[in-house]
């Protein structure tokens, strides 16, 4: 990808201004159980104001600061800073195209790392800690999924995860899709080259993977459905280091619900 991407310039949040087109049905106990915010963090070893933003990443993960709001976190490793003089291990152009697909929805000039995504909606820079605060705070929230998983490896180097349950969001006639997302933290490399030469670099909530389990359109927010997904696993997996992520979106990558699954120890 052209050079002229941007790293890390000062930039000013900003929201989407597409209608919605998935909503829920609440009841009143359901207005109190609203679901957790998805933040996506978009970034690269190759980007030297990565890892300061990956530090605040895994302090959010953490909890350091005393949010009243659940969270779900992803990382994705963007590959068009591979140029630089060190390939990310967890790059790929995949994530490239997901940023690229926010930066058209978002109305933005142009891709920088690294980058804040709320809820599908917002984004700041991602060294901007009152920004990214401000940004979840802001964030519209609707009841999670009430999925049921089920984790098995028919293979080695294989991981399927079957969903059962209902999107507790009711979705009309342009549909939406419902994401796993299959991801990993306690990542440590050391980096001999590129713009953190000679740095040990930490990655927590690293997207290892990312497939859709369906497409849904028409339904109601208690219609319950099942799905299966399969990831193909890396050399060095380990469940006890991975989680599961699923969430809806629709064709303008706004999130309406989000739910997160530890894989269990021993797979």
């Amino acid at each position: 990808m052209a050079p002229r991407l941007l790293s890390c310039l000062g930039r000013r949040s900003s929201d989407s201004k597409h209608d919605d087109k998935v909503t829920a049905d609440l009841t009143t106990e359901e207005q109190r159980r609203y679901g957790p915010v998805l933040v996506e963090l978009f970034s690269s070893q190759g980007c030297a104001t990565s890892p300061s933003a990956e530090v605040l990443f895994s302090r959010l993960g953490r909890g350091d600061f005393n949010l009243d709001v659940p969270l779900i976190l992803l990382t994705y490793h963007v590959d068009y800073w591979d140029y630089m003089g060190w390939k990310d291990p967890f790059g790929s152009s995949q994530w490239t195209v997901r940023q690229k697909a926010y930066v058209e929805a978002l109305n933005l000039d142009t891709m920088f790392t690294p980058q804040f995504v709320v809820q599908g909606r917002a984004q700041c820079v991602a060294n901007e800690e009152e920004a990214l605060l401000s940004c979840i705070a802001a964030a519209p929230r609707l009841p999670a999924p009430t999925f049921q998983a089920t984790f098995e490896k028919p293979t080695p180097d294989s991981l399927q995860v079957s969903l059962t349950g209902a999107l507790r969001s009711k979705v009309d006639q342009e549909g939406a899709n419902v994401m796993v997302a299959l991801y990993e933290s306690g990542l440590i490399t050391n980096c001999p080259s590129g713009a953190n030469k000679d740095r040990v670099l930490a990655n927590d909530y690293v997207v290892r993977r990312l497939e859709k389990l369906c497409s849904v359109k028409e339904i109601s927010a208690k219609k319950m459905f099942s799905g299966t997904v399969n990831f193909s696993l890396w050399e060095g997996f380990n469940a006890a280091k991975c989680g599961v992520a699923v969430f809806v979106e629709n064709a303008s990558h706004h999130i309406f619900s989000s739910q997160k699954f530890q894989l269990p120890e021993k797979l």
